[in-house]
């Protein structure tokens, strides 16, 4: 998931800087960031659906941890991820390619989706497949939450292994939540063009990153957070920079003090 978002973020970075630059861009292009980016953004609760299954696995089946969540059987779990999101978006590269002409990947458009892949039986499709995704992304976490929770109250010894798991599996729940942004954000988008017509560069920029870099930004502080020894760490660092801040107000106090006391006019000065 970490190399995911690393190339999601490395991708709709770098559109929408190109957007800012030069507005218009080559479709053939446009259609290679939007791809990436299209199914890197729909891989993200896919990898999220992965995670809570082995968390379930290990907390429910954990003499059958070790035989299903080999290394070997991982790369292929994450191969097939892959696939099932990069199939949908390169159907929609193929339509385009058998209903548009060549000359139409040689010209420069604002490059947005609805500019690239204009045919209305792809919206319709992408729809469905982003509903499908989440509705079995939700599903599988309301399951494996739950199942992990009677796990945990019959099984004493392993309350703190179930209780983090339970704490893991909420956590994607909330960055699923997060990654539903993106479904209606363009229609926040639209409604607030036509309240504030004068600030469309500020409402996309202020929707890119509130959708897309906002929770790809959280999700490795609140599982650093979560490892006691970065946390550790972390609390010493803060704590430094406090004394150190601290220390730096008291001597600049000081200096200020001093040089009251030497001013002309005053006793001793």
């Amino acid at each position: 998931m970490v190399l995911n978002d690393m190339l999601q973020l490395t991708v709709t970075s770098t559109l929408f800087v190109l957007s800012y630059i030069f507005y218009r861009i080559n479709v053939s292009f446009c259609c290679f960031f939007i791809l990436v980016a299209v199914f890197t953004t729909r891989n993200t609760p896919v990898n999220l659906a992965g995670m809570a299954i082995e968390r379930y696995i290990a907390i429910c089946n954990p003499l059958r941890h070790g035989q299903i969540c080999t290394v070997r059987k991982t790369y292929y779990a994450i191969g097939f991820m892959w696939f099932i999101c990069v199939a949908p978006a390169i159907s929609d590269l193929f339509t385009t390619l058998a209903r548009e002409s060549l000359s139409f990947f040689h010209k420069s458009v604002f490059c947005i989706r609805q500019n690239v892949f204009k045919d209305p039986n792809l919206a319709t499709k992408r729809l469905v497949f982003d509903i499908l995704y989440f509705s079995f992304v939700f599903l599988i976490l309301v399951y494996t939450y739950l199942r992990i929770l009677f796990a945990a109250r019959a099984l004493a010894t392993e309350k703190v292994l179930a209780q983090k798991a339970r704490n893991t599996i909420l956590l994607h729940g909330a960055q699923l939540a997060m990654c539903m942004l993106s479904y209606i954000s363009p229609s926040v988008e639209i409604v607030l063009r036509l309240i504030f017509p004068a600030y469309i560069l500020e409402i996309r920029f202020a929707n890119y990153i509130i959708v897309y870099i906002l929770p790809r930004f959280l999700s490795p502080i609140i599982y650093g957070m979560r490892d006691a020894t970065f946390r550790k760490y972390f609390k010493m660092h803060l704590l430094h920079n406090k004394c150190a801040v601290k220390k730096r107000r008291i001597a600049m106090r000081r200096m200020a003090q001093d040089a009251e006391l030497n001013l002309p006019g005053r006793p001793g000065g």
